[in-house]
């Protein structure tokens, strides 16, 4: 009789596991979908012919086998997008490809460029030790940055918390400048209050070294043998977004013999006897508990809430505890419709009708709750209904679902994002043509509060042998897209192996090689 292994979730780590299980055994697979559009964190959201990336997210990895995964599903251009084109801007080709004027199906390849907002003025992302810099804070300042910087190379903090982490590479007065109130923004707490692993998992690599090095080679014009994955320039791209890569996926898997019910919430499992998942329990779209039987659970669905469908017995009271006070950050992006930005175009970079050339923005105004601001127009022209005459921008907050921000009705957050443009004068008055709202619940798994206790936790979800936590929210690890990928694929390893040691599982996206550097040979792509 054919084995079934319950999949919970199709964003990328979900489909891969399906797609991987159907290629490479006999297991079937069925994917449990709570919303009615695959892709996750990683859809792409359509409204009215002008799409949205909630996130923004770079395809961008560092494993040969995601990109396999990427290169075998969709192919390369052949040809200039439509900017490229209009604007004669150099991009890399691959002569096997596809034209995206002609095919839908298509990795454009783009230009990455991204800045921080601070003072009404523009910074490198990250940030960088050049004249600009210079003009913008002024000598004292820099001076004042520069001295902070190497009192921190003679002076280390032990590293307890975030802002221990980023002061020991920073100094504590660039910390303070550029880092401090975006990442308050982002979790909503001060960084002395978020533990030291959020800045393992996402920076680093990034240090006042790394900067003066990137600026030495490119001055010199030096070949860096080794490229810290911030600091890379150019990313693969879906024409239509990343959402578009997922449902190529989905129908591959279809294609293939996989079965995927959307709208199904997972709401508990059966003990099956020896500690052994039996079958898991959803509520269909139209409200119905059904039950559906299961020699494997591949769950990407929030620990917290993994957790608490669990038999009461199976997990310690501390571990159940550490489960339900799991922190989370949630997510809103307004997707604004404008005629023009009233920021200039001071860069080398040209773009169709003078835009700035920003994918996106960090907003480190203090005035203003925006975190970031994407311009959609920049990671694909074919994003946009109208590329040539309209901007198509996304206004992205972090919040938590019982905050003000996230309780706003759809018009009146669209008023509020535009009010804030205005405040920083980057749209005008009635600039707005339309917009959009999409909420994102537990988009940003969280380092504070009980993530302390999260490894015994764990220890004791690892003790069901038939349990594979995968992707970012089922392992509550800030992974990008390619990570969570190469979660599924572990997973889906261990189970043809006939192994239940998940160590393998949880050490992906762990390794410090993994996530700072990528060489000539092997380049990545990331969120």
């Amino acid at each position: 009789m054919t084995k079934q292994a319950v999949i919970i979730g199709a964003g990328p780590a979900g489909l891969t596991a399906a797609y991987e299980l159907l290629r490479t055994t006999s297991i079937h697979p069925l994917i449990l979908e709570s919303d009615t559009q695959v892709g996750g964190l990683s859809r792409t959201v359509n409204f009215s012919g002008n799409r949205m990336d909630i996130g923004g997210h770079r395809f961008f990895t560092k494993d040969s086998r995601v990109q396999a995964l990427w290169d075998s599903l969709m192919p390369r251009a052949s040809a200039p997008a439509l900017d490229d084109r209009l604007l004669h801007r150099s991009c890399t080709l691959d002569p096997q490809g596809v034209d995206p004027e002609e095919t839908d199906r298509v990795f454009l390849d783009r230009q990455r460029v991204s800045r921080i907002l601070y003072r009404h003025r523009f910074f490198d992302y990250p940030v960088s030790l050049n004249r600009t810099t210079i003009r913008n804070l002024g000598i004292p300042a820099m001076a004042g940055i520069g001295c902070s910087y190497l009192y921190s190379c003679f002076h280390k903090r032990p590293e307890n918390t975030l802002e221990d982490f980023m002061i020991n590479r920073f100094g504590e007065k660039l910390y303070r400048t550029f880092f401090a109130g975006y990442t308050e923004k982002v979790w909503g707490l001060s960084p002395k209050n978020l533990s030291a692993d959020w800045g393992s998992q996402r920076i680093k690599g990034i240090s006042i070294g790394a900067v003066l090095k990137d600026l030495f080679q490119r001055t010199f014009h030096i070949q860096p043998k080794e490229v810290q994955t911030s600091l890379i320039e150019r990313f693969l791209y879906p024409k239509f977004g990343p959402g578009q890569f997922y449902e190529t996926l989905r129908d591959e898997v279809l294609r293939l013999g996989g079965e995927i019910r959307m709208g199904a919430t997972v709401t508990g499992f059966t003990d099956g006897g020896d500690k052994t998942l039996s079958a898991v329990q959803y509520r269909d779209r139209e409200g119905n508990l059904q039950q559906v039987p299961a020699d494997f659970v591949l769950s990407t669905m929030p620990v917290k809430d993994l957790a608490a469908g669990l038999p009461q017995d199976w997990l310690s009271p501390q571990a159940r505890e550490t489960a339900a006070a799991l922190p989370y950050r949630d997510f809103v992006t307004a997707g604004l419709l404008v005629d023009r930005l009233e920021l200039k175009n001071e860069t080398d970079h040209p773009t169709l009708n003078h835009m700035v050339p920003d994918c996106w923005i960090y907003v480190q105004e203090p005035d203003v709750k925006l975190g970031r601001l994407q311009i959609f127009n920049n990671w694909s022209p074919y994003l946009v209904r109208d590329p040539l005459h309209t901007l198509w921008i996304g206004l992205e907050y972090f919040c938590q679902e019982e905050d003000d921000l996230w309780s706003m009705t759809d018009s009146d957050f669209i008023s509020f994002a535009a009010k804030e443009l205005e405040t920083i004068h980057v749209i005008r008055p009635g600039a707005v043509q339309e917009g959009h709202v999409v909420r994102m619940k537990k988009a940003y798994p969280a380092y504070y509060g009980s993530y302390g206790d999260f490894p015994r936790l764990r220890q004791e979800l690892d003790t069901i042998p038939n349990l594979y936590c995968m992707g970012r929210n089922g392992q509550h690890r800030y992974n990008n897209m390619d990570h969570s990928m190469l979660s599924a694929m572990t997973a889906v390893d261990l189970i043809r192996q006939g192994k239940t040691d998940k160590t393998a599982l949880w050490q992906v996206n762990t390794e410090q090689e993994y996530q700072e550097m990528e060489t000539q040979e092997g380049q990545s792509h990331e969120k």
